[in-house]
């Protein structure tokens, strides 16, 4: 997912006047709860990217709760077509709070009332939401099946989902500035010193020398921190609430 937590900045225009400046970033949760009642294009069209983004932890929910992958496939995409319907957006309240939990309980509210709706209309919406369905159910392989409820495998998949999403768009970032093979090299170093090659080994095939390395590792370490900060804004509604979800992921992902 390719955002910023940034508005674009005014510029001065000739008359001394500076334009109105852009309020809102269209992949954020805080665009949904802001603008659903005034500006409702813009809100659905945040709403569906967080959806396109966070659906893993939804189908790998669904599966928990004993679905067959089909039924699974067709009842987050019949749940994100309900969601995405055109009043939709107008109905979502401050009050709901981060993006996770508003997506969890909108989903069992819609198992709960909507399953034999979706069942009797099966496929016959066509997809809402692009699934890579083989990832989706390689994922279900590794998360623990012992003692694991389906809230848990949400939490893990929803943690595991915005961690591939700061990777990602740390990657892009790197190859843009035409330092690819410095992010292929440095990545392992992302997971901590004992999953890396010692510096002096990495130093090698960059043709830097080991003390450029560990600067390098440094400013690696330090974008990915601050590019998880902004990615996690997306899905809160207030920047009070990011140093929180911040604890709850790496509560979830350690087994906290």
């Amino acid at each position: 997912m390719t955002t910023s937590s940034q508005s674009a900045p005014a510029s001065t225009s000739t008359q001394g006047t500076p334009p109105p400046r852009q309020v809102f970033v269209t992949t954020h949760w805080s665009v949904v709860l802001t603008a659903g009642r005034h500006d409702t294009i813009r809100a659905r069209a945040a709403l569906e990217n967080l959806c396109q983004t966070y659906w893993p932890p939804l189908y790998a929910y669904v599966r928990r709760r004993g679905y067959s992958s089909e039924d699974a496939q067709d009842l987050t995409q019949a749940f994100f077509a309900r969601l995405l319907e055109r009043n939709a957006v107008a109905a979502v309240a401050p009050e709901k709070g981060r993006f996770r939990s508003f997506l969890l309980a909108s989903l069992n509210h819609f198992l709960s009332d909507e399953w034999d709706k979706a069942r009797a209309q099966k496929r016959g919406g066509g997809k809402v939401i692009s699934f890579d369905l083989q990832s989706a159910e390689t994922q279900m392989g590794v998360i623990p099946v012992e003692n694991f409820t389906p809230e848990k495998a949400f939490e893990h998949r929803w943690a595991i989902t915005l961690l591939e999403q700061v990777y990602q768009r740390l990657d892009a970032e790197y190859r843009a500035q035409g330092k690819g093979l410095l992010f292929d090299t440095l990545r392992a170093t992302l997971a901590g010193a004992s999953n890396a090659a010692p510096y002096v080994e990495l130093a090698k095939p960059l043709g830097l020398s080991e003390g450029a390395v560990k600067v390098a590792v440094h400013r690696l370490r330090q974008r990915y921190r601050t590019l998880l900060r902004e990615t996690i804004a997306d899905t809160v509604s207030t920047p009070g609430e990011v140093e929180d979800e911040l604890r709850y992921l790496f509560r979830t992902l350690t087994g906290g």
